[in-house]
């Protein structure tokens, strides 16, 4: 490996990165249980003041109806440079079942793993160890290049809601909107392809979810007396579900590829050149016995680049112990759909009405609740001069040309439409979590080597930016 002053920096200062991801992953922030509302709240005071220290002259704690969002500023002395917002998000997913976990998940654990040494615990890298390497990152590069401010204007907004939807995300942005000009938004809540395979995500995809319920008898009846005679609305949902596929994988609501961007040659290509043990992968983080999904793509392309429809869950009548010989009185299930570019979150809601209205037997009635709002697709510009920096910044990193950084695309969901429809700014994703780190399971754990080279590749870049052209 190549060294360079970014990365002694770095090197000599992992202690302090290694610390301060421990202090925080023990602060047990889960945003979407109430009582875990006083950690977020903490969680956020400790990001504040590890921002303060870090150099930052202006951070400030931002309230929402919900848990708060932290914010920092760190202005170049260059009055021409440009500006860069890194999000993030420093709440994290609840522990069930905490009997799963080899460790206590709020009590980061050291572990030799076969890729190297691991920290394990809830947010080890989802998203407090992605996020974190921005600290040391930002130090190594005003070291190596003797400056007393970034070379680019480096903003920070890091949310306190994300694993719960991001409900008053949207809002805050507009309402902060004076404060959050920028020239590119920087994404730390991403990954790469492997711990030996330098990569950058370019798209994400977007979310809507739906609530059916189907209703047939008023109350609950005998099976015996009315079995065979009245319809039974658990095995209408059934039948309903079985409809949500055709024979090849693909969704059936009416218009719901419609809007679908197809992948180009370039983009399919680019998505083939991702190293991909499909036989590991089912073995490994899959934890199933074969692959399925949409004909005529590959297994990355559907979890990345193609949408979806998921059953969540389906429940109804009696599921006690022993039995209880009824026709049920009601039947329900959540469904949520991936959905990609140019997908509309708020049209899904339409489609599912005329989806459940095409398959309803008579003697169903149907209630379809789909929330307002849901997650927007987004995708960054492959050409835009923000990805070339990104690239060679990856590149410095990991010791590979720039045109050797691999693109890949992120399967979840999360707020950056939101970034790109209220600031106006390109994306760039820079985040260092691996598919191996077990996010929203039990056992996360983070590759401490990936983020030592995460906070250099953060180092490099605001050097990149600064050198674009300008104007």
């Amino acid at each position: 490996m190549t060294s360079s002053p970014e990365r002694e920096f770095v090197a000599a200062h992992l202690d302090d990165l290694y610390a301060d991801l421990d202090a925080w992953v023990r602060i047990p922030s889960i945003s979407a249980d109430p009582a875990h509302a006083g950690d977020v709240a903490a969680s956020a005071e400790w990001l504040a003041e590890a921002l303060r220290r870090t150099g930052f002259p202006t951070v400030e704690i931002w309230p929402t109806p919900g848990a708060p969002a932290v914010y920092a500023e760190w202005r170049s002395a260059d009055p021409d440079a440009p500006v860069a917002l890194i999000y993030g998000h420093h709440d994290v997913q609840p522990v069930d079942p905490p009997e799963l976990w080899v460790h206590p998940p709020f009590e980061p654990t050291r572990v030799e793993g076969p890729d190297g040494p691991e920290l394990h615990g809830r947010g080890a890298s989802d998203d407090k160890g992605v996020l974190i390497v921005h600290l040391l990152g930002l130090r190594a590069h005003l070291a190596a290049t003797g400056r007393d401010t970034p070379a680019v204007t480096v903003k920070l907004l890091v949310e306190g809601e994300e694993e719960s939807g991001s409900p008053h995300f949207a809002a805050l942005l507009r309402e902060r909107r004076d404060r959050l000009d920028c020239d590119v938004v920087v994404v730390s809540d991403t990954g790469m392809a492997g711990p030996d395979t330098p990569s950058a995500v370019t798209a994400m995809r977007g979310l809507a979810d739906a609530e059916i319920t189907l209703r047939g008898p008023k109350v609950d009846l005998h099976s015996g007396s009315f079995g065979g005679a009245v319809p039974n609305p658990l095995h209408a949902m059934a039948r309903l579900l079985a409809s949500l596929h055709d024979d090849q994988g693909r969704v059936t609501l009416p218009g719901f590829y419609d809007r679908v961007r197809e992948l180009s040659d370039r983009e399919r290509d680019l998505m083939s050149r991702v190293p991909f043990d499909e036989q590991a992968w089912l073995a490994g983080p899959a934890a199933s016995r074969t692959t399925y999904g949409e004909a005529g793509f590959s297994t990355l392309e559907r979890t990345g680049a193609r949408p979806t429809a998921e059953v969540n869950g389906m429940w109804g009548g009696y599921t006690g112990p022993g039995h209880k010989t009824i026709i049920p009185a009601e039947a329900h299930a959540k469904i949520t759909f991936r959905l990609v570019s140019d997908q509309r979150p708020e049209e899904i809601g339409a489609m599912v009405r005329a989806w459940v209205e095409a398959h309803l037997p008579e003697g169903i009635e149907a209630e379809v609740h789909t929330p307002p709002g849901g997650v927007a697709p987004c995708a960054s510009d492959l050409d835009s001069p923000a990805m070339d920096a990104l690239l060679r910044a990856i590149g410095q990193a990991f010791d590979t040309a720039p045109e050797d950084v691999l693109l890949t695309r992120e399967g979840g969901s999360g707020p950056e439409a939101d970034l790109v429809t209220e600031l106006g700014a390109p994306l760039v994703f820079l985040g260092v979590g691996l598919p191996t780190d077990r996010i929203h399971s039990p056992n996360e754990r983070v590759l401490l080597r990936m983020l030592e080279r995460g906070a250099e590749a953060a180092a490099h870049l605001w050097r990149e930016l600064a050198a674009l052209p300008r104007g």
